[in-house]
């Protein structure tokens, strides 16, 4: 249950901080690093080039920035600005890979033509507008944040707390095997486990809401058996049994449990969605050759009250009463990737603080958000204890001058006046939070 916010008035020199700092947020600045950032490619283990440049940025910026290697083509972002001491450490934490790599070989299966520009790891720039892969999903966050810590430092606000920036490879929910097994929260749990630690985090993601917890997930693979077969002979030949056919039935069934799932596991903000990603089975060079195994593969999103365990469990009997009802199928199955979902206490300090800036530009209370399913790093974060707080923009931008993918597509569609006031509810929280001692906020 959500609680309302809870008031926390600002001092009359922190309003005038806060003012201050955010006359100097500027978007045309903000819009020339999001182009610079867009336009330098960084798939998911492969993120060196793109987090050197940030490095170099942050370093121009004020920022003690350091580039940290994770492999020799892929690294991670450290960058803090000291405070007077006596305050709470706050990170700026954004992933900076991508979570395509825009190669002729996924064209032709998972993404298709990809001719639209938020699908091109090159940026474009349109009167306000940015496009390129990732523009909105991760860089348009990078980009904002790091105008907001840009603003703060130029205005040049007394901080008792230190500002730390954090940008990690990894942060896609993907596993690249050819990289070293990439992904899966991997880089944001090397900064933490090397000296980037802080008192809170504050993490943008896409949707205006302020969120205090966000899922895991759990990755299936369902096999369904049968027999080789050959497409010479009848389809009544006694002791063939086709794995594309069961495979048939076995979809609705699946996809029928997936919705129920979500249903059943629903609990404080997580709706914990979840889909079907492919079909696996068969020979493109042997036609003729119906194969005795066909696969499918998915992934559901993990309740931070709900162990990968337990979801682990649910799916186990969900199987069992399948085969019991349909005796003729021959399955087994695996779960191969796991994380559990995190949440922080909603009325933690960054929580509440969130809040007031979100409900300071919104001019309204904050209420209830959406139901989320969306994984992220926060919830890493959340798992290895530091309080965080997601805050996001509305998301997609509407009305965009060029082609755009239909669904997901690259996350690379940005209309840059829609970040300025989630980059105005961010610098509220950091006013909010570096200029107060620590033992005003609990610590």
């Amino acid at each position: 249950m959500l609680h309302a916010t809870t008031p926390v008035p600002f001092s009359a020199e922190q309003q005038k901080w806060y003012e201050q700092a955010c006359a100097k947020i500027d978007p045309k600045r903000l819009q020339q690093l999001l182009f610079d950032l867009t336009d330098i490619h960084s798939p998911t283990g492969a993120t060196r080039a793109a987090s050197e440049f940030m490095v170099a940025h942050l370093g121009k910026v004020g920022f003690k920035a350091d580039y940290q290697p994770l492999t020799e083509i892929s690294g991670n972002v450290k960058a803090q600005y000291q405070g007077a001491g006596g305050g709470a450490s706050v990170m700026l934490y954004a992933p900076i890979d991508t979570h395509l790599d825009c190669t002729p070989e996924e064209r032709a299966l998972l993404t298709g033509p990809a001719t639209e520009a938020d699908m091109q790891p090159r940026a474009q720039r349109i009167d306000n507008w940015v496009f390129g892969l990732g523009a909105s999903n991760p860089k348009g966050m990078i980009a904002t944040l790091t105008e907001v810590a840009t603003a703060l430092i130029e205005a040049q606000v007394p901080l008792r707390g230190d500002l730390l920036m954090g940008m990690a490879d990894g942060g896609m929910p993907v596993d690249i095997a050819t990289r070293q097994h990439a992904g899966m929260s991997g880089g944001v749990l090397h900064l933490l486990n090397r000296g980037m630690y802080p008192d809170f985090a504050i993490i943008m993601k896409p949707w205006n809401w302020v969120y205090h917890e966000e899922p895991g997930m759990a990755w299936f693979k369902l096999r369904v058996y049968g027999t080789l077969g050959y497409a010479g002979v009848p389809h009544d030949i006694p002791g063939f049994r086709s794995s594309v056919g069961a495979t048939a039935t076995v979809i609705p069934e699946l996809e029928k449990w997936i919705l129920d799932y979500a249903e059943n596991n629903t609990s404080g903000v997580i709706k914990p969605h979840g889909w079907i990603a492919g079909v696996r089975g068969g020979d493109p060079e042997r036609p003729a050759f119906p194969s005795f195994l066909t696969e499918l593969f998915f992934d559901v999103r993990v309740n931070p009250r709900t162990s990968p365990a337990d979801v682990k469990a649910q799916f186990a009997a969900f199987v069992a009463d399948l085969m019991a009802r349909r005796p003729e199928l021959d399955m087994d199955w695996e779960m191969y990737g796991s994380t559990p979902g995190g949440t922080t206490d909603p009325q933690n300090w960054i929580i509440q603080s969130c809040k007031r800036g979100w409900e300071h530009i919104e001019g309204r209370p904050h209420g209830t958000p959406d139901w989320l399913a969306g994984q992220t790093d926060g919830a890493a974060l959340r798992r290895w204890g530091v309080p965080t707080a997601r805050i996001g923009w509305p998301w997609p931008a509407q009305g965009a001058p060029l082609p755009v993918a239909e669904g997901l597509g690259g996350m690379g569609a940005t209309y840059i006046p829609e970040l300025i006031p989630c980059a105005r509810k961010v610098m509220y929280a950091l006013i909010d939070t570096l200029t107060r001692e620590r033992g005003e906020m609990g610590l």
